[in-house]
């Protein structure tokens, strides 16, 4: 029979968190996953029924930052997610065992949970040459993941690398490197795209689903609608300065002294789906647009190869863009006047010969 895990609350309670603790941390939870107040019962009862979801967190072809992200969480705070919410198994980055001691944790989890435990990958797979270029304990990441992969419950992928494939999965791609839904095709899996992910994204799906039992909702490429619903560029603060036709034209001009906006410097906002504008980044203070920096994509697939990352997106037209702020104010007031003779017109002839008939 496979081991049940404590509860959240179980784990609270043996630390002596009264109730009154736990409830407002619940409270706050909720909000942190951008749900409404009438949400928080559904959070208690979980927190206090449902057991806590193994985890097994590999590591492939990556640079740890999807890790370094997740441990500056502050909404929830790492510490809570690692310690009460879910059961941290297997770690190579956080856990004190080493060597083979780890993989006899890993398969046991494996054993014990079957079926019940979360398989986060962060990185990706190197397929060419027997996936020899990269290795723990004498195995390949290639069949580790496939062998872990086999009796988890859902996988999640953090970061570009494991979800798109990101600078190793880049042109010419010497190693084979691929993503994990290439490799994994018959699990569900959660992608949570970006160089690295936002830190309280990452600490926010894995509440969701110890929540509400289930997986987010996803969008067409396996990504939370919750945090990658919307374009940066449609919550930009320099939203403003784009539709006004006001761009930086070089680094140091006044443009950039005064905030304008980056789009000519290459800024992928128009075309990034991701949470930096609102979230932002270090427990809310900034995030590169804000920093003076372009937005470069990372949370989009083959963001590497779509570039050079400082030219001017080609994909996509923007009426006088290239023009004065006064010609593209002139522009539209044009448009706007043409607009309304046409709707004037409209109603004259509507007037004179009644409403069309195919539309009544």
């Amino acid at each position: 029979m496979p081991v049940r895990s404590p509860s959240t609350y179980d784990i609270l309670r043996d630390h002596g968190v009264d109730r009154r603790t736990f409830l407002d941390y619940c409270v706050k939870l909720t909000a942190c996953m951008g749900l409404t107040a009438a949400a928080t019962p559904t959070v208690v009862k979980a927190l206090e029924t449902k057991p806590r979801i193994p985890v097994l967190w590999l590591h492939g072809l990556e640079c740890t930052c999807c890790s370094e992200s997740f441990i500056r969480s502050a909404h929830p705070i790492a510490q809570d997610i690692i310690l009460n919410m879910v059961s941290l198994d297997y770690d190579e980055t956080l856990q004190a065992a080493a060597g083979e001691q780890c993989e006899e944790i890993r398969r046991k989890v494996m054993k014990d949970y079957k079926g019940q435990y979360l398989l986060a990958v962060e990185g990706n797979a190197p397929t060419k040459d027997g996936g020899m270029y990269c290795t723990v304990g004498g195995n390949s990441f290639l069949n580790i993941l496939k062998e872990t992969a086999v009796d988890a419950k859902a996988i999640v992928a953090w970061g570009s690398c494991a979800s798109h494939g990101c600078v190793q999965n880049a042109k010419p791609n010497p190693t084979g490197a691929e993503p994990v839904k290439k490799i994994i095709t018959d699990k569900p899996i959660v992608n949570v795209p970006g160089c690295p992910p936002i830190a309280d994204v990452m600490t926010g799906v894995l509440a969701n689903i110890l929540t509400f039992d289930r997986l987010p909702e996803l969008d067409r490429v396996g990504r939370p609608t919750m945090f990658y619903g919307q374009r940066i560029h449609d919550k930009c603060y320099r939203r403003p300065f784009f539709d006004a036709g006001q761009f930086v034209e070089t680094w140091d001009d006044e443009g950039a002294r005064k905030g304008w906006c980056l789009y000519k410097m290459g800024c992928r906002g128009p075309s990034t789906y991701n949470s930096c504008a609102t979230m932002k980044w270090n427990d809310g203070v900034s995030f590169p647009i804000g920093s003076g920096h372009g937005c470069i994509g990372c949370s989009e697939a083959n963001f590497w190869d779509n570039g050079p990352l400082y030219e001017r997106l080609s994909g996509i037209p923007v009426p006088g863009i290239d023009s004065t702020p006064d010609a593209v104010g002139k522009t539209l007031a044009v448009i706007t006047g043409v607009g309304i003779t046409a709707h004037a017109a409209y109603q004259t002839i509507r007037t004179k010969h009644g409403p069309d008939p195919k539309n009544s």
